[in-house]
């Protein structure tokens, strides 16, 4: 299962049933889970530690020291949840002191070729980074989330749980959950098929949709939303959800 080119140094902790191809190189305190597969050029540094049943295609370079000039060799970590597929070039960094020293990637996401995570970032369960996505340091992606290929997204913006963003998009302001955001950074709406397939009920989209035109349609500042949100949130869960979001934004939500 482990190719005789491969180059694992004697720290890094291996799994059960872990595959690694030609030419890759596992370095000093990589942890790689059981029944993982690892193709040929794929470049893994520590420290980090990556859960069972990952796919790393070819060309990755995993764990690597953070592109922010303040990094000065600290010892930082990635840390990588389960069944994750991580095509081809794309590049995940290890975190910054200055932060929590982490990068965090959850379970079931799909990472698309050439997508770059830089320092900090924090990935939730379930989303897709198509191609080409990349996000600055300290961003924060929620839950089944989508991110269309060439995004780019600003350092310390926060991508909440089920939204949708469009390809080619530039995100400088937080996306609150549910919503799909378009050309020119610009609210479209809610992500309401992506809802429906993942089971949320007719009227649970509808109160979400009353949510957006609290946020977006009726004028209100970001407080009076948020005030308004709190009053629905009685009946409704999700608007709970979306009322915390906005409440808690640090760089305010795209308009």
């Amino acid at each position: 299962m482990i190719h005789s080119t491969a180059i694992i140094h004697d720290s890094a902790l291996i799994g059960k049933n872990v595959s690694i191809g030609p030419y890759s190189v596992i370095g000093a305190d990589v942890s790689i889970g059981d029944n993982s597969v690892i193709e040929p050029h794929v470049v893994i540094k520590g420290k980090t530690t990556i859960g069972q049943g990952n796919h790393f295609y070819q060309f990755c370079s995993i764990g690597e020291d953070c592109q922010d000039k303040k990094y000065a060799g600290e010892p930082t970590e990635l840390i990588i949840g389960d069944n994750n597929v991580i095509r081809e070039g794309a590049t995940i960094h290890r975190g910054t002191v200055q932060d929590k020293g982490i990068t965090r990637i959850g379970s079931n996401n799909l990472i698309m070729t050439y997508v770059h995570v830089a320092h900090d970032c924090v990935i939730g369960n379930n989303s897709i980074l198509a191609s080409n996505a990349t996000l600055a340091g300290h961003v924060t992606v929620g839950d089944w989330v989508i991110m269309g290929g060439m995004t780019a997204v600003h350092q310390f913006c926060n991508i909440g749980n089920h939204s949708f963003v469009a390809g080619g998009v530039v995100v400088l302001r937080d996306v609150p959950p549910y919503v799909m955001l378009g050309e020119g950074s610009t609210p479209k709406g809610i992500n309401s098929e992506g809802l429906r397939r993942r089971g949320y009920s007719a009227e649970a989209i509808l109160q979400i949709k009353r949510a957006y035109k609290v946020i977006y349609r009726n004028g209100n500042r970001a407080e009076e939303a948020v005030a308004e949100l709190l009053d629905m949130a009685k009946n409704t869960s999700e608007i709970q959800i979306m009322a915390d979001f906005i409440a808690n934004s640090s760089r305010g939500i795209v308009r």
